[in-house]
């Protein structure tokens, strides 16, 4: 509940106390404002089906006349939750010091009325217009049968999530002037993909760099200051001075990545620097601001293949060019795995060759060697490639990928990069990055030097375990399943694709993995359908500017 804001319902009435004052009430069971409604009429019977077009009009209308009046409690009454109304919308004009406001319905599409938003933005002798578009939706009330706003605090602000509140007033951290390894100037309309992350960066790193707060209207997460979760700038009402904060992006290759994954429809990608774990791009394209390449939790297909063959080779169950067999189906505890459509079978199939044309059954045939247990994934991402722990200290928030010991079908499932295990591009292009080099070395986004946080460690891989896992990526990105979107990038490479089905999905998501010299790039397209097909050409361009 917001400071100085006292919600009560009394005798029917709702009422929005601010300091102890009530300024408005609203008579939930007769439908009008003050006490109005004569005690001997019976009760209305209760309306029901969707509201009507002329209804939809008029609650729209009352809605925006109250709120634009600065009558939360009027306004907060035409909507199906009052109290949560009444609370954002005293908090616009109390806490984001919204004023003059004027609210414009435009043409309703069904329940659905647009607006437009024009209003000023006052604070300590400073001012500033602020205009945006929102929407809103009117429904039935389900106990009342009235015509009401489905409340959101969207309807506030689009940008606006659960829990969110609007703030003008010192910014909650000063601003920062970030720079990549070079000392370009990182400016988010050069880079829009990585808007995020700055802000991210500037609520973590922003009093460090040396800079001063300026004024700001801004979105100010629920819990704030005891999580990463970074406070939204919205206007800027007096600048402050950026300090400058280093990082390790390269602007050449995050130029590469912010195009590249404009390709396809909710994709993301991350390139690392094998030699370092220095990370040298990222980016995402999305309609809304998640950063999935780093904080994503979805399974990645058969790119997970690359950890699953580490511990083939490591446990001795077979080795580059020792028997894969490659037939049309295999079963494991009930569940039948077959191969993507239009594989032909192969029982003669080294594993090097089954890697590189992403034999599903060849992988799922090899989980049931003397060695293999339900632990034995789990080991292998935890132990020598850094996964599954939550220790990263990347600089930002990330999600450190998830290999849970499974029993039963999972653990097949779990070592073709479906089941249980979870992924972003960020933790496959570290998989990649220490499959190529044998050394875990976890991502940073910002130098260890700038707050000698503590980095996590593995073990990594052994040297003939990284030689067999080269030779087969090499293999897959000159002859295999990724050798049409590697084509052309030279003799130093190396890759593996990934195709996820996901419950409720019609096409697969689309994933893929790969290296070139010392860059490491992984990528992904959700519903993109075949590894090679969306996010192939991702990584491919992202490698070619490295």
């Amino acid at each position: 509940m917001r400071k100085g804001v006292k919600v009560a319902l009394v005798g029917g009435v709702f009422t929005v106390m601010v300091g102890g004052a009530g300024y408005g009430a609203y008579n939930l069971v007769n439908g009008v404002t003050g006490g109005g409604g004569s005690p001997d009429s019976g009760p209305a019977a209760v309306q029901t089906g969707p509201p009507t077009s002329g209804e939809v009009r008029e609650t729209a209308r009352k809605f925006l006349a109250a709120w634009a009046e600065g009558d939360a409690a009027q306004a907060s009454g035409y909507t199906n939750n009052a109290r949560a109304a009444a609370e954002a919308l005293t908090g616009y004009r109390e806490d984001a010091h919204l004023t003059k406001v004027k609210l414009t319905p435009k043409q309703a599409s069904g329940a659905r009325v647009p607006f437009s938003v024009s209003a000023t933005v006052s604070y300590k002798g400073k001012s500033k217009p602020f205009t945006y578009d929102s929407q809103l939706t009117v429904v039935r009330g389900e106990t009342t049968g009235r015509p009401l706003v489905d409340w959101s605090v969207s309807v506030v602000h689009p940008s606006l999530e659960k829990g969110d509140t609007l703030v003008t007033g010192e910014a909650t951290a000063p601003p920062i002037q970030a720079v990549d390894r070079a000392g370009t100037v990182l400016r988010r309309k050069d880079y829009p993909s990585l808007g995020p992350v700055l802000d991210t960066l500037r609520t973590k790193y922003g009093e460090r760099a040396g800079g001063k707060p300026g004024v700001e209207l801004y979105i100010q997460p629920e819990n704030a200051g005891s999580t990463d979760a970074a406070a939204r700038t919205l206007l800027t009402l007096s600048k402050g001075r950026p300090g400058k904060l280093p990082t390790t992006l390269s602007a050449g290759m995050q130029k590469a990545a912010e195009q590249a994954v404009l390709r396809s429809d909710e994709s993301s990608v991350v390139a690392v620097k094998p030699s370092t774990g220095e990370i040298l791009a990222v980016a995402n394209n999305r309609k809304d601001a998640f950063n999935a390449a780093f904080e994503g939790q979805v399974a990645p297909g058969s790119t997970m293949k690359i950890l699953t063959a580490a511990m083939f080779l490591d446990k001795g169950v077979t080795k580059a060019d020792g028997p894969a067999p490659c037939p049309a189906t295999a079963t494991w505890q009930s569940q039948t795995i077959s191969n993507l459509k239009g594989m032909v079978p192969n029982e003669s199939a080294t594993f090097s060759e089954s890697f590189a044309r992403s034999c599903n059954t060849a992988f799922v045939k090899l989980i049931d060697e003397e060695g293999i247990t339900d632990a034995s994934l789990t080991e292998e991402a935890r132990d020598n490639f850094g996964l599954g722990r939550d220790d990263w200290q990347v600089g930002v928030r990330t999600f450190d990928g998830s290999v849970p010991e499974s029993a039963g079908p999972d653990r097949a499932t779990n070592a073709i990069g479906q089941g249980e295990v979870q992924m972003n591009p960020l933790n496959m292009a570290s998989v990649t990055a220490t499959a190529m080099t044998g050394a875990f070395r976890q991502p940073v986004i910002v130098p260890k030097s700038l707050d000698d946080r503590e980095l996590a460690t593995a073990r990594g891989l052994r040297a003939s375990t990284v030689q067999q896992l080269r030779q087969m990526m090499h293999r897959t990105a000159v002859s295999g399943t990724g050798a049409r979107a590697m084509a052309g990038l030279g003799s130093d490479v190396g890759a593996k694709t990934g195709s996820a089905e996901v419950d409720g999905q019609k096409k697969s998501d689309s994933w893929f993995t790969g290296y070139r010299g010392d860059v490491a790039v992984a990528a992904m397209a959700q519903r993109g359908g075949h590894g090679g097909d969306s996010a192939g050409p991702i990584v491919a361009a992202v490698l070619g500017a490295g």
